[in-house]
């Protein structure tokens, strides 16, 4: 059910004159109620013309409820009264010059138990920059010169009743965001339709949300307007690697709003002179901190889904592997009575290759779905490589693909050779797909492996020089059952050699660079085990 808008309105003045007579404009049918039975008590006893009906108000005009204080320290018990109770004041007026707590004392005491409320200053005159008031009271703050006309208090506060309402229904959506169950897509459609309104409300047509991953990478959300234009990227993300924020905390720097969240950081950024105040800088802030929970949440939501279908995949796969364990095996006892018949064929070593191949990929697939850890030994990079290569060509046309190799001779690291070369398979593999699929003329692939400087790390890297990563899979690239509609893809290839990968303490990433990149960071020391 709707909430109804909230159109109470404190009057806070000194002068009694005063108080009743913004009462009786904002209240006209209860401060004349009185007037009006007289009236018509009148007309009928002595025939006189009683009172005209009253002229309905416009139906865009709220019906406030209107309290009243003599002073600044009766207006503030009111207010926290109120708060208290869970039914705030919309409107405060608030005489400046009154004895005792003046206006801005009272406005700044205000503000300790409600800092939503739209205060608007009446006076005849006041020692106060408007500036000072605002830093003082808050950016929801009016102010308005005595005399004044009835038109211009009831507009006043008409507006400012709005204005708090649309405030607070934005604050609730806003709140109630990370809460939501939503998917990737339909999250990103919803933030970007309330960074849109939250843009509106700030006074700004260009606004951004993205986040910058632990490996200091930075990954665009959406965006509002050209601003990645008319700003310096580089001098914004440097900006956000520079500053040093707690887990659940929001800090303004200039025009950039940070919320650090468990692992990333989510920022915003307002292109605007004026340094955001009160107001609107929380509601920035909420809608940051939110966004940043809303994503997480939906990551999870993500992860826990794949999880889900990893685990029924893995059932499936026990149960089959408990089936076609013994079948597998028995390739190799067939070889065997064959060659003790004196059975001679060079097709018996490639049968026996090919059921140890098969073997393995069962094992590969149940250590992906259980997170085995790895075994790990001293393996040649060149062996992994040549082996890698060998397996993607038993599966490929590849007559047409030139491959490239560029391995340094007897170079080694620690790791599972079995793994290691079936990362390369796959890495290699998906290449050829991308190359003959596209017909691309002339295709190639480049593996290059290279130690760095400090002798920590080695870099295998494959290259090919074909269409490169499509723009919508290239944040999801490494997640289990992201295949693009590839007729032969299972959408588990490249999660399982990130997971292989990641499991010998090291990373792999992906970027276009006429054609795919891949690029492996493997260490030349053994990870520790815990």
């Amino acid at each position: 059910m709707k909430e109804a808008a909230n159109s109470a309105v404190l009057i806070i003045d000194d002068e009694e004159m005063v108080r009743d007579n913004i009462e009786e404009i904002l209240m006209p049918r209860k401060t004349s109620l009185q007037k009006d039975n007289l009236d018509r008590a009148a007309s009928i006893l002595f025939d006189a013309p009683g009172s005209q009906a009253p002229t309905p108000r416009a139906s865009n005009i709220p019906n406030f409820t209107v309290h009243k204080a003599s002073n600044g320290m009766e207006g503030v018990e009111l207010v926290k009264k109120s708060v208290a109770k869970g039914t705030p004041y919309a409107v405060i007026f608030l005489d400046m010059r009154m004895p005792g707590w003046d206006g801005m004392e009272t406005a700044m005491q205000i503000r300790k138990y409600d800092s939503k409320a739209e205060i608007i200053f009446v006076t005849a005159f006041s020692d106060r920059s408007i500036d000072d008031i605002i830093a003082k009271a808050g950016q929801n703050v009016g102010y308005h010169c005595k005399p004044y006309a009835s038109e211009e208090i009831t507009q006043l506060a008409t507006k400012a009743v709005s204005d708090y309402n649309k405030l607070r229904n934005l604050e609730r959506l806003i709140d109630a965001i990370s809460s939501i169950s939503l998917d990737e897509h339909q999250l990103n459609s919803l933030l970007q339709n309330v960074l849109d309104q939250l843009a509106t409300y700030v006074e700004t047509d260009m606004a951004l949300l993205g986040k910058l991953h632990d490996n200091q990478e930075y990954e665009k959300i959406f965006a509002i307007g050209d601003i990645e234009e008319k700003i310096n990227m580089k001098e914004l993300i440097d900006l956000v690697k520079s500053v040093n924020i707690a887990d659940g905390e929001v800090v303004q720097l200039d025009e950039v709003v940070f919320a650090r969240l468990e692992k990333y950081t989510i920022f915003a950024v307002l292109k605007q002179d004026e340094k955001l105040k009160t107001e609107k800088l929380y509601l920035l802030k909420l809608f940051v901190l939110n966004a940043a929970k809303a994503i997480r949440n939906a990551e999870l939501r993500e992860k826990l889904l794949q999880k889900e279908k990893l685990s029924a995949i893995g059932k499936a796969m026990s149960m089959m592997m408990h089936d076609l364990r013994s079948p597998i095996k028995n390739i190799n006892v067939m070889t065997d009575m064959m060659r003790r018949d004196h059975v001679e064929s060079e097709w018996l070593d490639m049968i026996d290759e090919c059921g140890t191949q098969a073997s393995e990929i069962f094992e590969d697939f149940l250590d992906f779905i259980n997170e085995t850890p790895v075994k790990q030994s001293i393996v040649k990079v060149e062996k992994i490589v040549e082996e890698g290569i060998l397996l993607a060509q038993a599966r490929n046309d590849t007559s047409v693909v030139r491959i490239h190799r560029d391995i340094p001779a007897g170079l080694l690291i620690p790791g599972d050779e079995s793994k290691l070369k079936r990362s390369v398979m796959n890495l290699v593999n998906n290449a050829m797909d991308a190359l003959l699929d596209h017909k691309v003329p002339d295709p190639r692939i480049d593996i290059q492996a290279r130690v760095d400087r400090d002798r920590k790390n080695v870099t295998i890297r494959i290259r090919d020089n074909g269409p490169g990563i499509p723009t919508e899979i290239a944040k999801t690239l490494f997640e289990p059952f992201i295949t693009r509609q590839k007729a032969s893809g299972t959408g588990l290839g490249l999660a399982i050699v990130k997971q292989y990968v990641v499991a010998h303490g090291g990373d792999i990433k992906a970027e276009n660079d006429t054609g795919a990149v891949f690029t492996i960071v493997l260490p030349m020391s053994p990870k520790e085990t815990k």
